[in-house]
Order: structure tokens, then sequence, then C-alpha cells
């Protein structure tokens, strides 16, 4: 294996206990949110205990140098994605908030009645909802790119739909919460190009994964979370081409993005601040970069491929399962998750029972039900794995779907049940 998940485990406390049914805990839900190493603890502590204030406009010593650790995070973060230039990262809530500022501010200024916002149908509702509401405010269209029966996109389909609907915004994830397919941005983005269409990429699920160029691909915004890659919640990361966002206007008014304010109007500062109202996610930003600097420690292209291992073990051994049924390309074709079905029993009391193994997953439709929707389902269970997980808990998992398959059907019982769950 690429690199040894015995040696990552130790970094992250959480894995040190036990769940609540008392077994090792087994932690396969980091496509909903990954755990956190030591350093990204320490970091945010460090801050709160020895310099934090707030930051860029006070003239004492702990702002100075809070402000310091602050751009310092954005220039580690600038670095992580290959970005030209600092401004043109903007701190975010996350990547649900990034999206709607693009939509509010790049999207008002654009797009107008009639015009077309491409969406795959394989999007988090979070790169959906508000093309939606942008749509009712001024009357653009919503369409969406069908999948495959492999849970693919076909390039030809994709082309197709760029050349006939000719939409202003091509707007996709790099790679899907639920299918674990990865597309490929650099492509699409030059298809949308040569089209005359705008590209914003949903990094969420790729960026704690994989190595990311943003130059390379060329997208005009690409937005990820902080959570998702060990780092702090209430944190992400809005890219955009430096043209394009300072020609957009702020979509938050107040603080930080002030340069001036009289009692007829106001004008904003530069950017990135433009884009950062009020008081920022400082110890955020801190902790996000910590956790920046640790996976590259370790190496991206050494998770990818750790993850790559995981993602076939437990692909091909659940494949082997009466009953189940993967949502999702072969291996080769995406990233470390494994979403599922087994015949005859709903999705939350599979993931009941993994957690009395001691397994956490996901169960319900991950903030995407028009995905489910288009392939037939309710909802699916997903297992996600990441640095510090082991074949050893691929084991534990597929065992205990084993076991759960023949508790269930032996017993009867076929519960249908419909909830929600994020991410």
């Amino acid at each position: 294996m690429s690199l040894d998940p015995l040696q990552i485990r130790p970094d992250f406390p959480i894995l040190q206990r036990k769940s609540a049914s008392g077994a090792p805990l087994a932690f396969l839900d980091n496509a909903a949110s990954a755990q956190r190493p030591q350093v990204v603890i320490d970091a945010i502590s460090d801050c709160y205990q020895r310099y934090y204030a707030n930051v860029h406009r006070g003239i004492h010593t702990l702002s100075e140098e809070s402000t310091a650790a602050y751009e310092a995070a954005r220039e580690t973060t600038r670095e992580f994605i290959g970005a030209r230039s600092h401004a043109e990262v903007v701190f975010a809530a996350g990547t649900t908030a990034a999206i709607n500022t693009v939509a509010h501010s790049w999207g008002g200024e654009n797009l107008a009645a009639d015009d077309v916002v491409l969406l795959t149908i394989a999007e988090h509702h979070a790169n959906i909802v508000p093309w939606h509401q942008l749509a009712e405010r001024i009357g653009c269209r919503v369409e969406f790119l069908p999948l495959r029966d492999d849970f693919t996109i076909d390039d030809a389909v994709v082309q197709a739909k760029l050349d006939s609907l000719r939409p202003k915004l091509f707007s996709f994830a790099s790679c899907s919460n639920v299918l674990g397919t990865n597309f490929p941005v650099a492509k699409w983005t030059g298809m949308a190009h040569a089209a005359g269409a705008t590209v914003l990429v949903d990094a969420a699920q790729g960026a704690p994964h994989q190595a990311i160029d943003v130059q390379h691909w060329d997208a005009d915004f690409v937005v990820f979370s902080g959570h998702k890659l060990c780092g702090p919640t209430g944190i992400g990361v809005l890219y955009g081409k430096e043209t394009l966002l300072d020609a957009m206007p702020p979509f938050l008014g107040g603080g930080g993005m002030i340069d001036r304010v009289t009692t007829t109007g106001f004008s904003p500062t530069g950017l990135p601040e433009k884009f950062e109202a009020g008081t920022p996610p400082i110890t955020e930003a801190i902790g996000l970069a910590a956790a920046m600097r640790y996976l590259q420690s370790v190496g991206m292209d050494n998770i990818q491929a750790h993850e790559h291992v995981l993602c076939q073990a437990a692909d091909a051994a659940l494949r082997e399962i009466e009953g189940v049924e993967i949502l999702g390309p072969t291996p080769d074709r995406k990233a470390g998750i494994v979403s599922f079905t087994v015949d005859g029993i709903h999705a939350h009391d599979i993931a009941q029972w993994l957690d009395t193994r001691g397994v956490a997953v996901r169960a319900g439709h991950h903030c995407a039900m028009p995905l489910h929707e288009s392939v037939g389902k309710t909802a699916s269970t997903r297992a996600s794995f990441y640095l510090y997980n082991t074949l050893e808990e691929v084991d534990r998992l597929v065992q205990a779907v084993k076991e759960a398959r023949d508790k269930f059907m032996r017993g009867g019982r076929r519960r249908r049940r419909r909830s929600p769950s994020p991410a």
C-alpha cells in the first residue's frame, strides 16, 4: 500500500476511542466530514491561547500577529490549489456558502431570463438549490445531464447539451458524493469554454483526496470545504479567476468588505476582502492551513492511491454479497466512496446494524435526491474512505453487511423509512 494507515492513525485522537457499542471505531463516513489530526487541534488551540484577536484593522500586537497568521493561511491555501494570486482565494463558510456567493453575485450580474445553468444529475443539493433560487428570482433555467447505466456521463452528451442549450454556466462536481464518480474536470472545462460557458467546479469531494491544480483545470470558479479535508467546520474556499472576482459585486455587506461608507452609499474594498464581510473565520483559516500542510506532508498522491486500494477491496467484496447493489462505477472510475443498497432492507437499518459493530457509515439520500430518484432509489448506505482507514476496517464493513443481510432477511424485517441525511 502507498502509505501505512497504522502510522497515520495515532495522529487522530478521536480514532483511539471505542464506538458506542464498545467495538473499535471504524470511521467510514469521511465523505460527510473527516476527522482532525492533532496538529490541526493544536493550531486552533495555540491561536486562542497565545495571539487571538480580530484581524486587519487592529494596530496592537495581538491583532497584527493574528492578521499575519490569517493571511499566511490564505497563502498556504493558494499554494495548495495552485492559484496565481492571493486575491483569487476567498474564505467562505463552506462549499455551500461559496456556491451561493457565486450564484448571487456573478449569477445576478451575468444571467437573465431564459439563460441556462447546466448541471449534472449527480450534484449535491448545495450545487442545485442556489441555481433553483436564482431561477426563481430572474427566470433562468436549470438543466441536467443524465447518467449512463454505468454511473458515468458521456462526453458526447455533455458536448451535445453545450451545443444545443448554450448555457451561460456549467456547474458540476469533480467527484460525486454518492457514486464516487470522478468527472473529467479539465476536459469538460475546455469544452464548456469553447461553447461560451463559465465553469464552476464543486471540489468538496475532490480537494481532500487528490492534488488539485486550478490552473490546469482552468475552471472559472472552484469551491470546497475545510471540514472534509481534516480542517475545521465553518470554513471553505472560493477560488475565482481574479478578473471575474474583481468584476463581481460583493454578496454580503458590512465589516471587512468596506472601503468607505457615507450617508448616501458605500464603496467596497478590493480582493479578496470584498467577499469576506464581517469578522472572518480566523481560527478556522489557521486550522485549515494546518490541515493542508498535514495532508501535503503525507502526500496527496499517496492518499489517493491508498483510498483506491480500499475502494477496490470494498467494492469487490460487497458485490459478492447476494442482494447487494453498488451505486457507482467500477473503482477505476471513482474515488474512495462505495454506496450500496441491500435488497429488502432499508439503508437506515443497515447503518444502524453497522454501528453496533463499530462501523460508522452514512445512510439516506446524502443530499442528492435527484440522483437517487434518477437511479430508482430512495436511499443508500455509503462507506467513504480516507488516509487513516485500513483494509481490516473494510473487512469489518463487509462482514457486518453480510451479518445484517442474514439477520434481517431471516427475520423477515423489511422496514421502509425515509429521512434526510446531510452531505
